[in-house]
């Protein structure tokens, strides 16, 4: 019997659980005034290594070696992913010994490898044919995967932020000047921050030297809980001005109450920060993955199994 790596339903739990849970959960708990510490994501990774071993284990062939290898080296492999996505990706504040993590979570794969072997030997084995609910759990991944992928991003580069709102240069709204003028220290990008819930799609245009007028480009997944107690504000948009002087930001929106200002752009660490300006759909795509792979498996089992079936009966009624 062939070793067994892990089908796309345990991939997408495995991703689900080591990357967007730390941030999200993180995010839930009501902590968001604080950026996340690298140490409260890494644990994730770390203790969930000896589940994936265990159930890997468990579905492995008889042979006490092979299952115990093949399900920590899979178990290692997948747990080097999550440690790179917080090392590169979404670098958090804070520093990690990412050896004694890796080590850490090494050891227990191989002792989670051997409780899942001596409970899945005992356990009676079954191939059970692919059932519709594969396409259900399949499509609910696709979903959520997408949700979860734009809120790891969004969640990633507001905890990878090293510089926020350092300084208001001006703006438009009732936080900011109402005439929207502000002056620009020098040439260069400046980002245009929503205050607090202002819509995070406006149509903003700067407008100076003579009748010149730029259009913003806006962020396709903007970093929030910038700012402090007097107000929060949100990346929505990027604005390049060719010289320094006065300028008038003009951004038209559904509320008429809502308020922008211009200010330094953030700097944001890690590929997280280029990532927030992929296409939306890029971004979904990626958490979508993993729920069409668990379709396309469904698929393919159950086509798999109309053949067996059939000649299961052909057996069946030679026989009778």
């Amino acid at each position: 019997m062939s070793a067994r790596l892990p089908d796309p339903g345990v991939l997408t739990a495995w991703l689900a659980a080591t990357v967007p849970a730390p941030l999200v959960v993180y995010e839930w708990t009501h902590r968001w005034e604080e950026d996340q510490p690298l140490s409260t994501a890494l644990w994730w990774p770390v203790l969930a290594s000896p589940v994936l071993a265990a159930v890997l284990a468990a579905r492995q062939p008889r042979r006490a070696a092979a299952a115990v290898g093949v399900s920590t080296l899979v178990t290692v492999a997948l747990l080097a992913v999550s440690l790179a996505f917080f090392r590169w990706v979404v670098p958090l504040t804070g520093e990690a010994r990412w050896g004694r993590a890796l080590l850490g979570g090494a050891a227990l794969a191989v002792a989670g490898a051997l409780i899942g072997y001596a409970v899945g030997g005992r356990a009676p084995r079954r191939d059970r044919p692919a059932s519709w609910r594969g396409y259900l759990v399949g499509g609910l991944a696709v979903v959520f995967g997408a949700l979860l992928a734009q809120s790891a991003v969004r969640l990633g580069a507001e905890d990878s932020t090293i510089q926020e709102l350092s300084r208001e240069y001006g703006g438009v709204g009732s936080y900011a000047t109402p005439t929207g003028r502000f002056t620009a220290p020098a040439a260069g990008a400046y980002a245009i921050y929503a205050v607090g819930f202002a819509p995070a799609d406006p149509d903003c245009r700067l407008t100076g030297g003579g009748s010149e007028a730029r259009a913003a480009e806006p962020v396709s997944v903007p970093p929030g809980d910038y700012g402090g107690d007097a107000a929060t504000f949100a990346w929505v948009a990027t604005v390049r001005v060719p010289t320094p002087g006065s300028w008038t930001l003009d951004s038209r929106t559904s509320d008429p109450d809502a308020s922008y200002v211009v200010g330094d752009v953030p700097e944001i660490r890690g590929a997280v920060g280029e990532m927030i300006h992929w296409p939306v759909g890029v971004i979904w795509l990626l958490g979508a993955a993993p729920g069409l792979l668990i379709v396309a498996d469904t698929a393919g089992r159950r086509r798999a199994s109309r053949p067996a079936a059939g000649a299961m009966q052909n057996r069946a009624a030679e026989v009778s």
